[in-house]
């Protein structure tokens, strides 16, 4: 059997870890291939990870063609829609994967929008003729099919992309940000459970070899950068809070010793109590005189 396997599908789900591997490594070994590998013509789709250690052991398998697929975005989708299903997959995995399936879904209705019924129709002709000519053939050698994927529902905001992910919005705000702004250590770093969502966005906020270091120093370090963030994230909304306060700028009472105008106070002190003696003796000056 005539198997090709894609360097690029191979690589387009974050591969599995040392010890996930070893692990399905054991269970081909006591059990044998018992799911099928998905193929598109003799493209492989599904199962590199199994096709590998079949292949290594000589362990037998089978194989089954997808009947849909007519793009690799078709393909895409499918691996897409495969993963977000699987409890295995970390939380961060299912964000990256609903923003991809977002991206290209997006990417179709432009493709769509800008393509004109006459075009869309000499499309349609040159694809049956081609059909034709290749005797019912695809690019990959399967055989062609009548049968097509009911298309995809949109995800046209962040509350969609959760709900395709199984996560909350805020989980995906953080997600996209990770992805626009983290270094590739720190995308590493969780991707490994080294580091959580929240404190990783927060890392993601400092400059790029900050990120690296404390990504490469380790956890600890790592969660000393994400607090470090966070308090200055505080320091100005507590200063905003005051400045919409005006009762938090009165004076403090006078407490000798507790501030920089210490010295203007005492000053202010003595002459009232000056001017007290003061008066006190114009009063008994009068009444000598009277």
């Amino acid at each position: 059997m005539n198997i090709t396997v894609s360097e690029e599908l191979k690589a387009y789900i974050d591969p599995l870890t040392p010890d996930e591997h070893e692990a399905l490594e054991r269970s081909l070994l006591a059990e044998g291939c018992r799911d099928a590998l998905v193929l598109w013509g003799d493209l492989l789709i599904d199962g590199h990870n199994r096709y590998g250690i079949c292949q290594q052991h000589g362990i037998p398998f089978q194989t089954v063609q997808h009947p849909h697929f007519k793009s690799m975005d078709d393909v895409h989708l499918w691996m897409i829609d495969q993963h977000l299903g699987r409890r295995s997959v970390s939380d961060f995995q299912r964000g990256v994967l609903a923003l991809r399936k977002r991206e290209i879904l997006a990417q179709r209705r432009e493709r769509g929008a800008a393509a004109s019924p006459a075009s869309a129709s000499a499309q349609a002709d040159q694809t049956d003729r081609a059909s034709l000519e290749t005797d019912g053939t695809t690019a990959h050698g399967a055989a062609s099919t009548p049968a097509t994927a009911p298309e995809p529902a949109p995800l046209k905001n962040r509350t969609d992309i959760a709900r395709a992910a199984r996560l909350s919005s805020n989980q995906v705000v953080m997600i996209e940000k990770i992805q626009n702004q983290a270094v590739p250590e720190l995308v590493a770093a969780v991707k490994q459970g080294t580091i959580s969502l929240n404190a990783a966005a927060a890392v993601a906020s400092l400059p790029a070899e900050e990120q690296k270091a404390a990504a490469l120093a380790g956890k600890d370090e790592l969660k000393q950068a994400a607090k470090r963030v966070r308090e200055v994230k505080r320091k100005p909304n507590a200063q905003r809070d005051d400045a919409a306060d005006p009762s938090s700028h009165e004076e403090p009472p006078f407490e000798p010793g507790s501030g920089p105008h210490d010295e203007v106070q005492a000053l202010r002190q003595r002459v009232a109590e000056l001017t007290a003696e003061n008066q006190a003796l114009r009063e008994q000056l009068a009444r000598l005189q009277a």
